[in-house]
């Protein structure tokens, strides 16, 4: 039987990105001319593509400039912001023990892939994957249903026999689109009732249940069976 792929996510499954984040988004408030608020949530933002999240940073401010806030955002970024993600404790060894089952590991992330690529790079993380896909310039692959589409096209992937996992509801619906399963992991910036309600295939709350979970996922998709949406792994 063909070994399953597992797609992942980046920002709030594999690494904490906030504080890299939160820098980069307040650098280009500043950039823009604004006072970043100090009770500005930026966590909660995080899992849409940049310009969803940049047009709720500038909202409050009433201020539409979507494209240069991107642009200022992504140059201090790429400069130190990336530098902030810090890899969650047991990720790694969660991510070895799915290779040891034979799967086939591959990023899909909304962030862009340059960015994504040295990240990886950065954590050490680059050894685990076969193959890295994230948003690129011209915006074809910022929203995770075209991603995931993209991805299961350029590696002819059997719906059966992949997984989506993430921190976020847009993780889970890219998924779904593309009649694929997917995890919500309970580490990341996602709520249980957020990935509940976007009708998650089964829920993870801890990286070292994260192999078992997900073969046990694709054994059921093959068996015809149905998990139970919104059960801990």
């Amino acid at each position: 039987m063909t070994p399953p792929t597992v797609l992942l996510d980046l920002d709030g499954t594999l690494v904490d990105s906030l504080p890299g984040i939160e820098a980069s988004g307040r650098a280009a408030l500043a950039a823009l001319g604004h006072a970043p608020d100090s009770t500005l949530d930026i966590a909660a933002m995080i899992g849409p593509p940049i310009e969803d999240m940049m047009r709720l940073m500038l909202a409050r401010y009433g201020d539409d400039r979507i494209a240069e806030g991107v642009a200022a955002y992504r140059a201090d970024y790429g400069q130190r912001g990336l530098l902030g993600s810090h890899p969650y404790p047991g990720v790694a060894e969660a991510m070895a023990a799915l290779r040891e089952t034979g799967a086939r590991l591959i990023l899909a992330t909304s962030k862009r892939r340059e960015f994504a690529e040295r990240i990886l790079a950065h954590t050490g993380f680059d050894a685990f994957f076969a193959a890295v896909h994230g948003s690129e310039p011209g915006g074809d692959l910022d929203h995770k249903p075209e991603l995931i589409a993209h991805i299961a096209r350029r590696h002819g992937l059997a719906p059966g026999r992949c997984v989506m996992v993430g921190d976020r509801r847009h993780d889970i619906a890219g998924a779904h689109a593309n009649a694929v399963r997917a995890l919500g992991v309970l580490w990341g910036y996602g709520t249980r009732e957020e990935l509940e309600t976007a009708g998650a295939d089964g829920l993870v709350a801890a990286p070292d249940a994260l192999a078992t979970a997900v073969l046990a996922l694709v054994s059921s998709s093959a068996s015809g069976t149905s998990p139970s949406p919104g059960r801990p792994g």
